[in-house]
């Protein structure tokens, strides 16, 4: 796939853009006001390997408890903004590292005129965040809203470049699939800068998972994309979570472990679904990017088990454990789980 060139901006200590890995982001879930609960989010998102952080600011309250936020946590912090223009200034003299602004609620010449003079000062990059919920009714109502969704965030860039201002991402957000594919294809020849992806509200996590890794999935496959977060009703890392095994299924990116296991069918003689859940419970914590096959019968188990940096293909009552392509053992049905954990042991140790 040959990626869309965008023009490199720094989020914190994070570049995003340019040849940068795809970077992935998420939200939290706590109150802001809540300080102490917030931090604890935060440093759980970082060791799931989220790489920046927005927080909802919806009073001065919130925005008062960035500056203390920020100075106990490392991740760079992105303040969501949305309708209060006084909130953005707020948020940048308390540190923050980006600003989401709402275009379809923050419209104002002279209040984002103000915000990106504050923001130019202090080299803090702004994403147009547009919305399809949140666009006005009476902006273009008859046009497609994907059409919609790009000419307000169209607008809102030549405004802040006619502001000198080109320290920009974008993002075009809705919760159906096609509306946000066609949103990103329309505007990814017409601006410069960094793009990030999203299917907004995307629900539960068996839902959402599957309609993030459709829209998002298919716009990386297209070069489209510098930035994405999975909006999950759920705990932030399984949005974390999510983001990677999307990255880590077109080649993009590579952290943790990848679970290869057969689905199981009429031909197994062994309980694979119980085993490749004992094997993916074990394997949560691991940070390594390694490859392990957890397979149920001849067809397909021996080709995949070697293809693995560890793997086993089970049959009736015995199995063949698998190391970097070669049978280093065969273990009783009783020992497959025991056997296939001190391989992954052993390779985590060497490297």
């Amino acid at each position: 796939m040959t990626r869309r060139i965008s023009r490199p901006l720094r989020v914190g200590r994070v570049t995003i853009g340019g040849d940068a890995p795809i970077v992935v982001q998420s939200m939290t879930k706590t109150d802001t006001r809540d300080i102490p609960a917030t931090v604890n989010q935060i440093k759980e998102l970082e060791d799931c390997g989220c790489e920046i952080v927005r927080l909802a600011v919806p009073d001065r309250e919130a925005a008062k408890a960035l500056a203390i936020i920020k100075k106990s946590v490392s991740l760079p912090i992105i303040a969501d903004i949305h309708f209060d223009y006084r909130l953005a200034l707020a948020a940048l003299k308390g540190g923050v590292d980006g600003l989401r602004l709402n275009p379809g609620n923050i419209g104002d010449r002279e209040q984002i005129a103000r915000v990106v003079a504050a923001a130019r000062e202090r080299e803090v990059p702004i994403r147009i965040g547009v919305n399809a919920g949140s666009l006005p009714a009476n902006f273009k109502p008859r046009a497609p809203l994907a059409e919609r969704m790009v000419s307000m965030a169209l607008e809102q860039i030549r405004l802040m470049e006619s502001l000198d201002f080109s320290l920009i991402k974008v993002s075009l957000k809705a919760f159906d699939v096609p509306t946000t594919i066609r949103a990103y294809h329309m505007i990814a020849d017409k601006v410069p800068y960094p793009l990030h992806l999203g299917v907004t509200e995307a629900g539960l996590p068996r839902t959402g998972a599957v309609r993030s890794a459709i829209g998002i999935g298919i716009l990386l496959y297209q070069g489209i994309g510098d930035t994405i977060r999975v909006s999950l009703t759920a705990n932030p890392c399984e949005e974390v979570f999510v983001a990677y095994e999307i990255l880590k299924s077109l080649g993009l990116r590579q952290r943790g472990p990848t679970l290869v296991s057969c689905p199981s069918c009429g031909r197994a003689e062994v309980d694979i679904i119980a085993l490749a859940e004992a094997v993916n419970k074990r394997l949560e914590k691991t940070r390594k990017p390694i490859k392990v096959a957890v397979m149920g019968c001849v067809v397909n188990g021996p080709g995949e088990a070697q293809d693995a940096d560890v793997g086993i293909a089970g049959g009736k009552g015995k199995g063949a454990i698998f190391r970097s392509g070669k049978v280093v053992a065969a273990v009783g049905e009783d020992r497959f789980l025991q056997a296939l954990l001190a391989e992954i042991e052993a390779l985590n140790q060497r490297e």
